[in-house]
C-alpha cells in the first residue's frame, strides 16, 4: 500500500540514486533536494532573513578576499561519490580562476557556510560539520540567530583528525581569518 509520501513525491526520491543519475535530473528537480549517502533529501527554500544574511555574508567574503577568492550562494557541492553526498551550502568562498560552468571541485573550495533555520539545527550543527570536515574543506562558518542578532561560529580544519576546531564566536560583527583578514558586520542586517 502506497504512502502519502510516496503518492506526492517522484519515485527516485524512494531509492539511491548514483552521480550520473543525479547529473541526469533536470536543475527544476535538484533546486530544492540535497543527496545524503545516496538518498534525496527535500531542502525547502529558506525565508527571506535567512537569505539576506547569507547574501550579506556573501557580499564581505568576497569584498575581503578579492581578488583571489569569490563568493557563490546555494550551489551543490559533491562531497563524495559512492554513496553520493551533494550538499547546497548557503554560502562557498572558492579560489578565483575556477570554472564556473560546471561543478566547484573540492580543492577550489577555501570555506563553507550555513544559516540555521528553524528545522536545519541539528544537521548544521553535527552532520555538515563532520561531511565538510571529511570532504577536507578548510573553514566552516554556523550563523545562528539570537534574537535578532546573527551569531556566527567559525571553525578551521584540523587535517590530523579530519574535524573542525572552534576559532571563535562572533556577535553581529566577525573579526577573523580565512586565506584572508575578515571583517563583517551584520548588525544591520
Amino acid at each position: 500500500m502506497e504512502t502519502v509520501a510516496q503518492k506526492i513525491a517522484p519515485a527516485w526520491m524512494h531509492e539511491p540514486i548514483t552521480a550520473e543519475q543525479y547529473e541526469a535530473m533536470s536543475p527544476d528537480e535538484c533546486r530544492d533536494i540535497e543527496i545524503v549517502d545516496g538518498m534525496v533529501h527535500m531542502s525547502p527554500s529558506a525565508l527571506p532573513r535567512h537569505n539576506n544574511l547569507a547574501r550579506a555574508i556573501a557580499n564581505g567574503l568576497e569584498n575581503s578576499g578579492r581578488p583571489e577568492w569569490r563568493t557563490t550562494t546555494d550551489v551543490d557541492l559533491r562531497l563524495r561519490d559512492i554513496p553520493l553526498l551533494n550538499r547546497r551550502p548557503d554560502v562557498v568562498v572558492y579560489r578565483s580562476g575556477t570554472d564556473e560552468d560546471h561543478q566547484l571541485p573540492l580543492d577550489a573550495v577555501l570555506a563553507v557556510v550555513e544559516v540555521v533555520s528553524p528545522g536545519s539545527e541539528l544537521v548544521d550543527r553535527r552532520e555538515k560539520p563532520a561531511e565538510y570536515a571529511d570532504a577536507g574543506i578548510p573553514y566552516y562558518w554556523r550563523v545562528e540567530t539570537v534574537g535578532e542578532q546573527p551569531v556566527v561560529h567559525t571553525y578551521a580544519l584540523d587535517e590530523a583528525t579530519h574535524s573542525y576546531r572552534d576559532t571563535g564566536i562572533f556577535n553581529g560583527v566577525v573579526k577573523t581569518r580565512l586565506a584572508f583578514p575578515v571583517e563583517l558586520d551584520l548588525t544591520t542586517v
